[in-house]
């Protein structure tokens, strides 16, 4: 993150400067919101505690398009304005490199999700509630934050909004407070996250557990009675997918997992920190989206418990996760990952070699060839490194990194490790040459 005197209203990350902010670390967010769903009004008040990294005489949060009310840092009201996305706070005493401090705003409006090139990004309003699938810029468009992936926190998450819906938040659910018209449900996250994976899940679900096939890991879903029958059918085996990635991955590193089904029509599932969100079109009765179910629980290990430094190492997060699909494939009776990674190379090679994997540009971050050649790259590293070396370095990525965020050159630093060798014409060739090279072969 920049360090500029005063705390720097951009970042340093190269694909989204205007996201993200110098001068800090945020340690917690306390969020308070009430949201009506009909008028679509989100009320809110967010406490944010900080750590300066500089003297900070102002510095500035990523906010959208709301009213705000008071700002206030360390009880005392401070001045501030927001325009172009950025909350400029200038606080009555300037902030000292290392003190801790807490920022607590009062906004108020009509939540609107943030524009982007793949769509509209974080708060939605729905028919009947509300969804926030915020990557990788959309968190701004529901509560003041430090929008990088790189800056992660705990959260406290209570929500409060008309009794018939439920609402699901990361973390644990640690209370409901039952009104005859509204009620207050409150949520915790005891893992650092980043802003992008924070989200909000309002509707008229059920909550209902899933089996565990004796596994140590509370699973949970919410999903309208409607869809409940071809849930429970589409989604069976997500507790065995549990156990087969806790074995090749290391333990689940959250408290616990929660699914929403939303009653509505998604281009693509969503992960977040300890849960995912799909719709009702991927819940078909046929498990027609059980490669995804697969992917999104991946995600959980990589790229939400160990985050990237930096969207540029987007692979990290979407070559693990599609890799995934495929390692579940094999585990249950389904074609190898090496059937997968010959079939899906030959489709790459028919598509424009233009890509650098570990820096794909931000307009192409989410191009579906950064998700397949980020897979065909993990299953090239593990022909050359063999299963038992392979899977030991998964591990000890998730283990090493866990809570935190780790770079494109932690990785190979890691895999060259476990390999005892350089490993570095395979990673020159599959991260950072836009030709695609030839998957090597078992024993060559």
């Amino acid at each position: 993150m920049s360090s500029r005197h005063g705390g720097a209203a951009r970042s340093d990350d190269p694909y989204f400067p205007q996201h993200g902010n110098g001068g800090y670390r945020v340690a917690h967010y306390d969020l308070e919101l009430d949201y009506k769903p009909l008028p679509g009004r989100l009320d809110g008040r967010a406490r944010i505690t900080a750590v300066a990294t500089q003297t900070l005489p102002s510095f500035t949060l990523d906010l959208e398009q709301f009213r705000v009310a008071r700002v206030a840092v360390n009880g005392k009201p401070a001045k501030f304005s927001l325009r172009s996305g950025k909350l400029h706070v200038h606080p009555a005493r300037a902030v000292h490199s290392g003190a801790e401090f807490v920022v607590d705003v009062r906004y108020v409006g009509t939540p609107r999700p943030v524009r982007s090139t793949w769509g509209d990004l974080g708060w939605e309003q729905l028919d009947e509630g509300a969804l926030v699938a915020s990557q990788p810029t959309g968190a701004p468009s529901w509560f003041p934050c430090n929008d990088h992936p790189s800056d992660k926190a705990t959260y406290r998450i209570a929500v409060t909004t008309a009794t018939p819906y439920t609402v699901v938040a990361n973390g644990k659910l640690v209370s409901r407070r039952v009104g005859a018209s509204a009620t207050t449900w409150v949520y915790e996250h005891a893992s650092p996250m980043p802003t992008y994976l924070a989200t909000v899940q309002i509707g008229p679900y059920e909550l209902v557990p899933f089996r565990s096939h004796g596994g140590s890991v509370p699973q949970r879903a919410a999903v309208p009675a409607g869809l409940m029958k071809r849930f429970r059918h589409d989604f069976a085996d997500q507790p065995a997918m549990m156990e087969t990635f806790e074995e090749l991955f290391g333990p689940y590193p959250f408290g616990e997992y929660a699914v929403v089904i939303v009653d509505e029509d998604l281009d693509v599932p969503v992960e977040a920190h300890g849960l995912s969100i799909f719709g009702r079109n991927h819940v078909d009765g046929h498990r027609g989206s059980e490669r995804l179910i697969a992917h999104e629980l991946a995600h959980q290990w990589f790229g939400n418990c160990v985050t990237l430094g930096s969207w540029r190492d987007i692979w990290l997060n979407e070559g693990f996760a599609a890799y995934s699909e495929w390692l579940w494939s094999e585990r249950s009776g389904g074609d190898s990952a090496g059937a997968h990674a010959a079939r899906v190379r030959a489709r790459l090679a028919t598509l424009p070699q233009d890509l650098v994997l570990a820096d794909p540009g931000a307009a192409r971050m989410f191009d579906d060839r950064v998700y397949r050649r980020g897979a065909l790259t993990v299953h090239a590293l593990r022909v050359v490194l063999d299963d038992g070396p392979f899977f030991a370095l998964l591990r000890d990525w998730v283990a090493t990194y866990r809570d935190s965020v780790a770079t494109t050159a932690d990785f190979v630093a890691l895999a060259e490790r476990h390999a005892g060798r350089s490993l570095k014409s395979l990673f020159d060739a599959w991260l950072f040459a836009p030709k695609l090279p030839v998957l090597p072969q078992p024993g060559a």
